[in-house]
């Protein structure tokens, strides 16, 4: 081969080289950003929800309002998407409910923990929670110790953090712990006498006790207190476009005050963190 056609084709194969290695990176740059492409091309982000005043909840028209409701709304409108609300019914699979596509986020008063940090993508962490005790007004002295729970009936939604807490806490240790399938149920078994305790977010039982329903005859103990907790937004794992677009969405909403102002709508302001 001539020296001249062999220069040709050293510069075509090194041309091809260098397309493939661009196509690559093209590859990668589309795959990193794959999750938002998806929920954007739809136009909406599906939003894993359970029955959780004041945090999500529907009016008298059925609409989905509540603190987490209107701030995913409002995140939403930031990224010109539409949220579109789904409720989840079994809260020990919403890794799979995110991976499987079924939702886009979790975004429920959701209790960040090392097992959802691992299985999902999590966003700035906003608000302060912990668990609570809950019993009936005439018999809270009667649990103050964990001798006292011996063959006592306690509940909490299975899969939430209050089941963690029922199944590891030592205070539990004698107890007859029964998963539910909701918090509102843990409540509710309370309230008819076929559980003597529930285990359940604090802002769901203060919300519950004081709205002069149904739940005003249940208390909080004041016996037994458990660690702060903090709540975030799951996502898809491996979604970083995506968590960081969502991100900088909160951090705006926080810069404006229009999240503080969501707070206190639903009485939740002095538990945002700053």
């Amino acid at each position: 081969m001539k020296p001249k056609n062999l220069k040709k084709v050293l510069a075509l194969i090194l041309c091809c080289a260098m397309l493939g290695t661009l196509g690559m990176f093209m590859s990668g740059c589309k795959s990193s950003n794959g999750d938002w492409d998806y929920i954007q091309s739809k136009g909406t982000m599906i939003i894993g929800i359970t029955d959780f005043p004041p945090m999500d909840y529907k009016d008298d028209s059925g609409n989905w309002i509540g603190f987490e409701a209107d701030f995913a709304n409002a995140v939403c409108a930031k990224l010109g998407v539409t949220a579109v609300f789904q409720e989840v019914m079994d809260w020990t699979a919403i890794a799979t409910e995110l991976s499987s596509k079924n939702v886009d986020a979790i975004w429920n008063g959701m209790t960040v923990t090392d097992d959802r940090a691992k299985n999902m993508d999590l966003s700035t962490h906003y608000m302060l929670n912990h668990q609570v005790l809950v019993t009936t007004s005439a018999n809270v002295d009667k649990y103050q110790t964990a001798d006292n729970l011996n063959g006592v009936t306690v509940d909490a939604e299975d899969g939430s953090t209050g089941a963690d807490t029922m199944n590891s806490d030592p205070f539990f240790a004698q107890a007859n712990k029964v998963p539910v399938d909701s918090q509102i149920k843990a409540l509710m078994e309370v309230k008819a006498g076929t559980a003597d305790v529930a285990v359940v977010d604090y802002l769901i039982a203060e919300n519950a006790i004081n709205a002069g329903g149904d739940y005003s005859d249940l208390v909080i103990s004041p016996y037994k207190t458990f660690a702060d907790e903090e709540y975030a937004v799951g996502f898809r794992k491996n979604s970083p476009n995506t968590l960081d677009k969502v991100n900088s969405a909160i951090a705006d909403l926080k810069a404006s005050g229009e999240l503080q102002t969501i707070a206190d709508k639903y009485g939740l302001g002095d538990l945002l963190i700053k």
